[in-house]
């Protein structure tokens, strides 16, 4: 190619460069003013919206700094009207104080001004009293000795007559009085007793049990008796071996009786035998387990019982093995009569006559409630239940008068103290209290009906009711019929007539009730 025609070649390439190179500048400065435009379109539409923005911020923050100076001065407003009301509310009250202040310095101002007139008063009084006594001593003096001139006697001899005649007087008066008291002490001295005995009785309301040697069982069903004797009679076998108890099982129909003259084993056995009832499973090795858990449960009982009783009559501290002596004391009798029962009732007796003899009151009932605690051993030991509560009472730290009054209460040992003498008096009160055993309780029933039946039998009787053990009869008469001196007169008739118709220990009281009673209903 000639040369010519490459330069020319050349010379359009740089033409051609050249060119394209201003338009692509002329393109990017189109492009640049475009961007800057919209750029400044943007900063003005957005610093047209932040001042709107801030126009609503700014009217927001004035309402709300409206709203809180409106609260704000309505509670200042509230404060102060509450502040003034307690500043006259103050004022009033100080207004009030300082009138009582000013009526109470009148009336002390009025106070003062009558005891000072009274006191001027009492001076002028006190003056003429000492003219008056002055007057009085001169004629006493007179009088003096115109009477020494008359009986010839000064006065200090009259004096000394007039004594040794006054002692003469009194000296006889006094043997006279002396005599008449005597008498009436003899005469009111049994009745003093009976009454002391028959105050500790009413005082004292102990519950009495009957017990015997037997105890009952109820079965649910017959068809139990059954699996009670077991197979070949080996669970009543295993029953009677592990608790000692006869167990008889007759034709009586639901019941089993359990026979045994031990009445803490007899009831282990009846505790035992309804727990297997409830439980349904009875075989040997169910009972013997059974009979051992019972056992244990029973020698807690015993031991709670006995404490009881001592808390009961506020007798305390006891050796432990006393307390549960006298807890198996509970399930034993005497004719009858709960021992531990008659023991705490013995307690209150004694106690009670030892308050109104004077004597140590402790004593007396520490020895009336263990006085039979050799009971609880006369099936283990022999000898005398008083003789073996000697000697535990004396084996558990008892004193010698607590142990002399065990061991005295039934004559076997001698009387060395008063409280022996009481515990042996209450030991025989509480066996002869009518109802107490079981020999008298017909007796005693009776006694109290035919005391009932004697005060119905009076007119204008409603109600007639024998308490107190039967040493008091309440009657309750008809107000209508009988006024309070016919009430009165009935009390004293009815009073002659259980004397002479009743034979009874020591007194009966007979009370008349006359009461008027108005009712109404309320609709």
């Amino acid at each position: 190619m000639p040369i010519n025609e490459i330069l020319l070649l050349v010379g359009g390439m740089i033409a051609g460069l050249t060119v394209g190179f201003l338009v692509a500048f002329a393109l990017s400065q189109v492009r640049a003013n475009s961007l800057v435009s919209r750029s400044k379109r943007e900063a003005a539409q957005t610093s047209s919206n932040a001042e709107r923005n801030a126009a609503v911020i700014l009217k927001d923050a004035q309402t709300n700094m409206r709203a809180l100076e409106m609260d704000l001065r309505a509670r200042l407003e509230q404060e102060g009207r509450e502040l003034r009301k307690e500043i006259a509310n103050q004022e009033k009250r100080l207004v009030a104080k300082e009138e009582t202040l000013d009526n109470r310095a009148q009336a002390m101002d009025k106070t003062t001004s009558e005891l000072t007139a009274q006191e001027r008063d009492l001076v002028r009084r006190e003056k003429g009293l000492e003219k008056e006594a002055e007057k009085i001593a001169a004629i006493q003096l007179e009088q003096q000795h115109k009477l020494e001139a008359i009986s010839g006697l000064t006065a200090d001899q009259a004096r000394r007559e007039l004594y040794i005649q006054l002692e003469t007087e009194v000296k006889r008066d006094s043997a006279r009085q002396l005599k008449r008291t005597e008498d009436e002490l003899r005469e009111n001295a049994e009745k003093k007793a009976q009454w002391i005995i028959g105050e500790a009785i009413q005082r004292c309301a102990a519950d009495h049990v009957a017990e015997t040697t037997v105890s009952v069982v109820a079965l649910p069903s017959d068809d139990m008796k059954g699996r009670i004797i077991g197979r070949e009679g080996r669970n009543i076998r295993a029953l009677e071996n592990a608790t000692g108890i006869n167990v008889i099982i007759d034709d009586t129909p639901d019941s089993v009786i359990l026979s045994g003259f031990d009445p803490v084993r007899r009831q282990v056995a009846r505790i035992t035998l309804e727990r297997l009832i409830q439980d349904g499973r009875i075989h040997p090795a169910r009972i013997e387990e059974m009979v051992e858990k019972v056992d244990e449960e029973m020698a807690k009982t015993i031991r709670d019982r006995g404490e009881a009783a001592c808390l009961e009559v506020d007798v305390h501290g006891l050796h432990p093995e006393i307390v549960k002596l006298l807890g198996r004391l509970s399930f034993r009798t005497s004719y009858g009569q709960n021992v531990l029962r008659h023991s705490q009732e013995v307690c209150h007796v004694a106690g009670l006559m030892a308050a109104e003899l004077g004597v140590n009151v402790r004593e007396a009932k520490r020895a009336g409630l263990i006085h039979d605690i050799g009971k609880a051993l006369t099936h283990e030991v022999e000898g005398s239940h008083a003789v073996l509560g000697h000697d535990l009472a004396k084996r558990y730290g008892e004193t010698d008068v607590i142990s002399n009054a065990i061991g005295a209460h039934h004559g076997e040992m001698e009387m060395d103290t008063i409280i022996a003498v009481l515990t042996q008096a209450g030991d025989a009160l509480s066996a002869a209290r009518p109802g107490a055993r079981s020999e008298t309780m017909q007796n005693y029933i009776k006694r109290l009906e035919d005391l009932e039946r004697l005060a119905d039998s009076f007119p204008g009787v409603e109600k007639a009711f024998a308490i107190q053990a039967g040493r008091e009869v309440r009657v309750v008469v008809n107000p209508d019929k009988m006024d309070d001196a016919l009430a009165a007169a009935l009390a004293r008739d009815l009073a002659r007539k259980v004397e002479t118709e009743l034979t009874y220990p020591g007194q009966i009281r007979v009370t008349v009730v006359r009461e008027t009673r108005a009712v109404e209903v309320a609709k």
